[in-house]
């Protein structure tokens, strides 16, 4: 049986995906023990990617070669601009970070890297670049969530950020997304696995750069 173009993509991402599923933030988030500091500037830092990831999702929906396609990005445009967006705020009000810590913070090296990507993949006007990041910023993230214990932390801060990474609906996009890349990538593979590897490595390097407390 031929392998998936996307398992080849993970496959030769390796160790970086595993390591990034498997990181000491993702087990302590899991568990519940991850200390607010470090949850804090993860959540600032990641919150900054909504305007690049935004722009990423609306160049696949300029780039797609099917209706279907548009569809499916468009509805989960919907969901980063309101659930996930939403998750973000209340989180911040709970958490009691204000808005001028949320803006004076600096961007972090892994931070301006995936802002920088993602708007190179969608200057690209190439779907499998596209397709290539959204694979590694949603994939991932969903191997990670299903890794989650049945009993979830307590804490909204922590369960809600993995339910929202593991849930039906998701799961199916992240589906759409391997299947949309099987298809058009192996034709253009040389890019999609220049995004894609690049993507993995900044992922593993974010997660290291959420325990770079300042001050």
């Amino acid at each position: 049986m031929t392998e998936r173009f996307t398992d080849t993509l993970r496959r030769q991402s390796e160790p970086s995906w595993t390591q990034s599923i498997e990181h000491r933030f993702v087990n302590e988030l899991l568990d519940g023990t991850l200390d607010d500091a470090v949850l804090v500037n993860y959540l600032i830092q990641d919150h900054r990617f909504i305007d690049a990831f935004l722009t990423l999702l609306g160049a696949a929906i300029a780039s797609a070669d099917t209706f279907e396609a548009r569809i499916r990005l468009g509805r989960f445009t919907g969901v980063i601009s309101g659930e996930e967006n939403t998750y973000f705020l209340r989180a911040f009000e709970a958490l009691g970070v204000t808005e001028a810590q949320r803006l004076e913070a600096p961007d972090s090296v892994p931070t301006a890297g995936f802002k920088a990507i993602m708007r190179e993949a969608a200057a690209t006007r190439s779907y499998a670049a596209a397709l290539a990041v959204l694979n590694v910023a949603e994939g991932l993230y969903l191997d990670w969530a299903l890794r989650a214990p049945k009993q979830l932390p307590p804490r909204f801060e922590h369960a809600e950020w993995i339910t929202l990474h593991d849930n039906p609906d998701f799961q199916s996009f992240v589906a759409f997304l391997r299947a949309e890349l099987d298809r058009v990538g192996p034709a253009q593979a040389q890019i999609s696995t220049d995004f894609f590897l690049r993507a993995v490595a900044l992922e593993h390097a974010f997660f290291d750069a959420a325990y770079d407390i300042k001050g």
